[in-house]
C-alpha cells in the first residue's frame, strides 16, 4: 500500500498528497471485513461485553484488555436488559447524580443483534442492520421507560431517566 493518497494531476501540476492510505481493489474484501470487526468491537464495548468485544479485536488492537476479569466497579459490564420502544436491548447501566437528582443511563444494543455479534456473525449483523435501516434511527420519549431514548442505525441504544422518587424537590 502506498502511503498518502495522490490525487490526479491537473495539467502539469500535481497536487500535494493527502494524508491517508489508498486501498487497492484486491484489498477491498479484507478492508471491509476489518472495518466490520472494528465497528462490532466498538458496539460490543458500548454494551459492556468484554468477551464479545475481544472476539473482534486482534492482539495489536487490544484483544487481551477485554479477556480478563470484568468487575463492575472498574469497567462497564454487560449486566442489564431493558425493553425500550417495544424492543429488547442488552447492555449496561450507570446511575449518577445530575445537579442533585439521581439519573440512570442505559447503553446497549438490540438483543438479537447482540447475539449475532457475540458469536462473531458480523456479516449477518450487517445484513440485518441494513434491512432495518428504515426503522432506525429514532429519538423519542418512551413512557414505559420514563425518559428519552435514542436508537441508532447500528442497533445501539442510549436511554436516560430520572430514578423513582427523584421528581420531588428536597425539603
Amino acid at each position: 500500500m502506498m502511503p498518502d493518497i495522490h490525487p490526479p494531476a491537473k495539467g502539469l501540476v500535481a497536487p500535494d498528497p493527502v494524508r491517508g492510505c489508498h486501498v487497492q481493489p484486491k484489498d477491498f474484501a479484507w478492508f471491509q471485513e476489518s472495518l466490520a470487526h472494528t465497528t462490532a468491537a466498538g458496539l460490543m464495548d458500548f454494551t459492556g461485553s468484554g468477551r464479545a468485544t475481544a472476539r473482534h479485536l486482534t492482539e495489536r488492537q487490544g484483544h487481551k484488555r477485554f479477556t480478563g476479569l470484568q468487575h463492575a466497579a472498574s469497567t462497564s459490564v454487560q449486566d442489564a436488559a431493558h425493553t425500550l420502544l417495544g424492543t429488547e436491548y442488552v447492555g449496561t447501566d450507570h446511575v449518577f447524580r445530575l445537579n442533585g437528582p439521581r439519573v440512570e443511563a442505559f447503553s446497549g444494543v438490540d438483543q438479537a443483534l447482540f447475539r449475532l455479534l457475540a458469536r462473531g456473525d458480523v456479516e449477518e449483523y450487517r445484513a440485518v442492520v441494513h434491512a432495518g435501516r428504515d426503522t432506525r434511527p429514532r429519538l423519542t420519549f418512551d413512557k414505559s421507560w420514563g425518559g428519552p431514548v435514542s436508537v441508532h442505525a447500528d442497533g445501539s441504544v442510549f436511554a436516560l431517566r430520572l430514578l423513582p422518587g427523584q421528581h420531588e424537590k428536597p425539603r
